[in-house]
């Protein structure tokens, strides 16, 4: 599966240097270099330099800063990351900034989103009105 329908290397598919598998509670903040899987529950940040796969039995209650994260389990955090993905079972609690998003049907959001892609320029505003009829 390609993540957001281009050919580059998926985070599903990718080494995951961490994982804090069903059953293990961790209380504090979660740093890494490398991409980390949680299917536990982690009371604190999670800041990983490549990517989170929060499984269907992970929660996260603490903000996420991560470069792509897939999200199948539940968060209660605002979330900063480029490119972001909402499974059908995902739940987030918080606003999201990201420069690309996907949803799928089923998945419950609720907050603000703010979207920024540098690669675009943002439209001209105009205050006329010149053509409207």
């Amino acid at each position: 599966m390609a993540m957001f329908g281009k050919k580059q290397k998926d985070l599903m598919d990718s080494h995951i240097a961490t994982i804090i598998s069903e059953g293990c509670i961790i209380d504090g903040n979660i740093s890494s270099n490398n991409s980390i899987k949680i299917d536990g529950i982690i009371n604190g940040n999670v800041d990983a330099k490549q990517g989170v796969i929060l499984g269907d039995t992970g929660r996260i209650l603490g903000h996420v800063n991560a470069a792509e994260a897939v999200v199948f389990g539940q968060i209660q955090g605002n979330i900063n990351t480029q490119k972001l993905e909402i499974r059908s079972t995902g739940k987030i609690y918080g606003d999201i900034k990201t420069d690309n998003i996907e949803m799928e049907f089923g998945a419950i959001y609720n907050g603000k989103v703010t979207m920024d892609n540098p690669t675009q320029k943002a439209p001209v505003k105009s205050n006329s009105l010149e053509g409207v009829n």
